[in-house]
């Protein structure tokens, strides 16, 4: 197959991008990327090197370029990971959220529809559903109502339900994944875990917002890459799916973890006034996708986090 890639060079587009050549190597894939403050261009050039990979710097907004490169590509698969994804980036400015999340997407699928592409994949996040209270053991399924909290998941739910849009009017064969919290390799400094290890090697004091104790679940990427192409292969059209680790932690405990593992001194968390809007909690059901599909998690957090932390210290 041929295989775009969109946001390929960012977090989980670069993970998914190299899983895809290493698991399908006969398979062309295509990266597109603007190559934003968050693209990791170190990991970008190791790409290149790959025989069966093109990349194409391109802002999917851009409805020429991505014309272009689909009428030269003429690709199988369009798998969507460029979006905007920090939420405090997005309460300070929506507008690039909107834009990027819901336009870019509304493009990606309309030039998917003019040129017959087989399967269009939108990577979605957890976050579209709201929050659950701290106390609660309910968890979200793929049924529970769309309640965003802030301008970046808003404009992620408005992807969702925009791409799902084009499977019931247009028939184009779509499928979404809503994921949990993702961990692993070239993850951008401003998320949690690689943001934790730098301010712990410099031993500076980490801001964590509140009390700490929001709740959040934990995939670790090769995971959430393992569940987009089972969903990709073998999901029939219009499907949602949601992909979580069933790592449930509360934002101190994690920090914590993560200091102990450094070998650093808990004086280091500095509490803050809390963000606006702060969802409480997430949790995912994913029997779904289990059940459907036989899709499991296969690595285990307390492994993969050292291992996460070790990666980020030999590169710092």
């Amino acid at each position: 197959m041929k295989v775009v890639v969109t946001g390929c060079a960012g977090f989980i587009g670069t993970n998914f991008t190299n899983y895809w050549l290493d698991t399908y190597t006969e398979d062309i894939v295509v990266g597109v990327d603007c190559l934003t403050y968050a693209a990791n261009i170190p990991a970008l050039f190791e790409l290149k090197k790959r025989k069966t990979f093109k990349f194409y710097k391109t802002n999917i907004c851009d409805r020429q370029e991505i014309e272009r490169i689909f009428l030269a590509e003429a690709p199988d698969v369009v798998i969507n990971f460029a979006a905007e994804s920090h939420v405090d980036r997005s309460i300070e400015n929506s507008r690039i959220f909107v834009e990027t999340n819901v336009l870019g997407t509304q493009t990606l699928l309309d030039v998917c529809l003019k040129y017959g592409v087989k399967r269009f994949h939108q990577v979605s996040t957890d976050e579209v559903y709201g929050d659950l209270p701290l106390d609660t053991e309910d968890m979200f399924s793929e049924c529970s109502l769309l309640k965003p909290s802030s301008p970046y998941s808003a404009s992620k739910a408005a992807a969702d339900l925009l791409v799902l849009s084009y499977f019931r009017t247009h028939g184009l064969s779509v499928s979404v994944s809503r994921s949990a919290n993702n961990y692993g390799k070239y993850q951008h400094t401003e998320k949690l875990i690689p943001k934790v290890v730098a301010y712990a090697l410099n031993n500076r004091e980490f801001p964590t917002y509140g009390n700490g104790l929001n709740i959040r679940d934990w995939i670790h990427v090769d995971d959430h890459c393992s569940a987009i192409d089972m969903i990709i292969r073998n999901a029939s059209p219009g499907s949602v799916y949601n992909v979580g680790g069933g790592n449930l932690l509360p934002n101190i405990s994690l920090i914590k973890e993560i200091l102990r593992l450094m070998n650093k001194s808990e004086d280091l968390i500095a509490f803050v006034p809390d963000r606006e809007g702060h969802d409480r909690k997430y949790a995912l059901n994913c029997s779904k996708l289990i059940t459907e599909l036989g899709w499991k998690p296969q690595v285990d957090f307390s492994a993969g986090l050292k291992e996460t932390i070790l990666w980020y210290k030999d590169k710092a």
